[in-house]
């Protein structure tokens, strides 16, 4: 059902259920930082190794040119996910430290591509530094942002950056969705899992 197709249902069970007079509200749970020297010990390539057991999809970022830039930005992403349904809103994270970041910042919106099975090459070439990552790309512009809407992705959501936070060595950027859209539902997803690309059967 997918993220979003849970909170509809979850909204319209609640709507249809009867109503049972006020709710005591739940009370607030004490909330404080983690100082620095309570910090767990957790080596990174074992934090690695042991989260590489969450398959995730993949997914392109791209955003058209901004700022004077020549060319529009991409980079290859995981950790995208769907955040609320109610305004429409998604979510990425990006290195602190990204190069495409500061170009998809400027411009101030961008389309998130899923891919499909069978598009790892352009996950490949979207992932690597100091190339040309759109040669040889089809695309056309997502129908708000312009953002690059990368041919046969399985999926697209055009967004307007809504938000970014802080999240250690990476940043968290929220984006409200503007448009969006899909194939026929019948391509396969390209999955990520312990370092490498697999399909729905592993």
């Amino acid at each position: 059902m997918g993220h979003a197709g849970a909170a509809a249902a979850a909204v319209r069970y609640l709507r249809s259920a009867p109503a049972r007079g006020p709710v005591e509200a739940l009370p607030r749970p004490e909330l404080r930082c983690v100082r620095a020297d309570e910090r767990a010990p957790v080596e990174q390539g074992e934090f690695r190794r042991v989260l590489g057991n969450f398959a995730t999809g993949v997914t392109v970022i791209t955003a058209p040119a901004a700022g004077g830039e020549p060319a529009p930005a991409g980079f290859a992403c995981q950790s995208f996910s769907s955040l609320s349904l109610d305004p429409p809103l998604v979510c990425f994270m990006v290195g602190r430290t990204s190069a495409t970041w500061p170009r998809i910042a400027r411009a101030g919106v961008f389309c998130v591509n899923v891919l499909g099975a069978g598009q790892d090459g352009l996950c490949r070439a979207f992932a690597a530094s100091g190339t040309d990552k759109f040669a040889g790309v089809a695309y056309d512009a997502a129908p708000v942002s312009g953002a690059p809407r990368l041919a046969g992705a399985a999926a697209w959501i055009d967004c307007a950056v809504h938000a970014v936070h802080t999240g250690g060595d990476h940043l968290i950027v929220v984006g409200r969705v503007t448009a969006l859209g899909a194939g026929d539902g019948e391509a396969a997803p390209l999955l990520f899992h312990r370092g490498r690309f697999a399909g729905l059967g592993g």
